[in-house]
């Protein structure tokens, strides 16, 4: 099914929004795209960047006339954006968001939809560490799961063009109820999120380690925790203030698991941690037989190459195996 909207408002303008903007763009899903924000500094950001056609700081003048919106800012806004824009909202048309909880985002923004406005909350899993406007890329969806929940009185053909519109961005989308997404969420991003942060936190205040080795002698395992830690802060805080009760359940399991662990290496019990580690091994090579994540080496990142030591021999008779 192809998908072609007249004017796509995106009330937000970081990594998701911009790509969003880009891809769209690029694929000649949306005739007019207008950008609304809270910053002016943000909004002369996405300007400069030529990122949409309308720009303006009043969310409800952005929406105006749309027959597609999507919620792009950190979630813990999105009751007052949805009083904001409510009495601007087209009659038919979507309204959809891309935060990383379903349920808060039923609860706060649904009373506040009018009925003739099909209201379809989405979370595309995808992302990086990066923020801001100039964050986005226009290819961020390709090959990456959306999860689209929309609500029961939704028409299927309206939730059918936000597929469609989604999957002309290169997303493969999957429909989930709300609160069953939390909890799939909560376990495999809110929670390596929350150690992530932790970890780093960790290790920023050892006494025993100066900031300087932490930095100096990080391995791929600290370095990737980084990564992860190095994520929006106020986007993240809303994610778990917003799907508090997920999150609890999920780290309470964990925090159990992890004390599992704990005794097996305490006692030295090998052949348990060597179950353990051969049970999560699979779930690595299961990601990338799911197109996932990359199979190379390292995560596929670029590596330099070892430099060739200058010495006469090696010079004057080759480094070959008889060398």
């Amino acid at each position: 099914m192809s998908v072609h909207f007249r004017k796509l408002a995106l009330i937000g303008i970081g990594l998701i929004g911009s790509s969003i903007a880009l891809a769209a763009r690029r694929q000649g899903l949306a005739d007019v795209i207008a950008i609304s924000t809270r910053s002016q500094t943000t909004l002369d950001e996405a300007r400069e960047l030529g990122l949409g056609d309308i720009y303006t700081l009043d969310a409800a003048e952005a929406v105006r006339g749309a027959d597609l919106v999507i919620l792009c800012a950190p979630v813990g806004a999105y009751e007052a954006i949805a009083r904001a824009i409510a009495p601007a909202l087209q009659p038919g048309a979507i309204l959809s968001d891309v935060g990383s909880v379903k349920a808060h985002v039923v609860k706060v923004v649904g009373p506040h939809v009018p009925a003739d406005v099909s209201f379809i909350p989405g979370h595309p899993i995808a992302g990086t560490e990066h923020s801001g406007p100039s964050a986005g890329f226009a290819e961020l969806f390709a090959g990456r799961w959306c999860i689209l929940t929309p609500q029961p009185d939704v028409a299927q053909g309206q939730t059918d063009k936000l597929v469609a519109f989604w999957e002309g961005m290169g997303s493969n989308v999957e429909i989930m109820e709300a609160g069953h997404h939390d909890m799939v969420l909560a376990i495999t991003s809110h929670i390596p999120h929350l150690i992530a942060y932790n970890i780093v936190g960790t290790a920023d205040d050892l006494e025993t380690v100066t900031k300087s080795e932490v930095i100096k002698f990080s391995a791929g395992g600290f370095r990737d925790f980084t990564r992860i830690a190095a994520s929006d802060p106020v986007m993240w805080r809303d994610v778990f203030l917003t799907n508090r009760e997920a999150v609890l359940e999920m780290l309470g399991r964990f925090l159990s698991d992890l004390s599992t662990l704990q005794h097996a290496v305490d006692i030295g019990d090998g052949p348990a941690l060597e179950a353990i580690f051969t049970r999560t091994r699979a779930i690595r090579r299961s990601i990338i037989s799911a197109g996932q994540e990359t199979a190379a080496p390292d995560f596929g990142r670029p590596h330099e190459a070892a430099p060739v030591p200058d010495v006469p021999y090696v010079r004057e008779h080759g480094g070959g195996d008889d060398a």
